[in-house]
């Protein structure tokens, strides 16, 4: 019988507005941590769908994916977990402060690139700094290159991550 291997499958959002970024401050081993919107892909999702929702449940804004960042694999140290990171770039709007957020999470918030190099000891995992440096790098896919064969393709979203 094969050996049988499963990552977790993750996605997180980068939304950027006059150079600061959307993070979150979330409970995490014991201690607060900051990371992208960011979690688990669920069962029957896309991975446009997960990020919207994560982004969502998290910092009660939606989110626009507009182009794929990159895929991060990361194992964490302490776990052995294999941790598969799938980072969208977009815009956020419609911000409702009255929803609450997901139970782990403290806040959502904006941090600039140089305060996030400067927190680099409270970063959830190196996929946070690693997914923003590729950002500021320019990296960006287009999300065709997702393909989900159980939805119609949609050919019209557009490569630029910027306000």
């Amino acid at each position: 019988m094969p050996n049988i291997w499963s990552p977790h499958v993750t996605v997180a959002a980068v939304a950027e507005r006059e150079g600061r970024f959307l993070l979150v401050e979330e409970r995490s081993g014991g201690r607060f941590v900051l990371n992208q919107p960011a979690g688990h892909w669920e069962r029957g999702e896309s991975l446009i769908d997960a990020v919207q929702r994560e982004t969502f449940e998290e910092t009660a804004w939606r989110f626009s994916p507009e182009a794929l960042i990159g895929i991060y694999r990361w194992i964490h140290p302490q776990s052995d977990t294999t941790y598969l990171r799938f980072a969208f770039c977009g815009t956020v709007f419609d911000h409702d402060p009255d929803i609450p957020l997901d139970q782990e999470i403290e806040r959502a918030f904006w941090m600039s690139a140089a305060q996030i190099r400067g927190a680099h000891e409270r970063l959830r995992s190196p996929q946070v700094l690693a997914v923003i440096d590729d950002y500021l790098e320019g990296n960006r896919y287009p999300l065709q290159c997702i393909r989900d064969l159980n939805r119609p393709a949609n050919l019209s979203q557009p490569v630029k991550c910027a306000d």
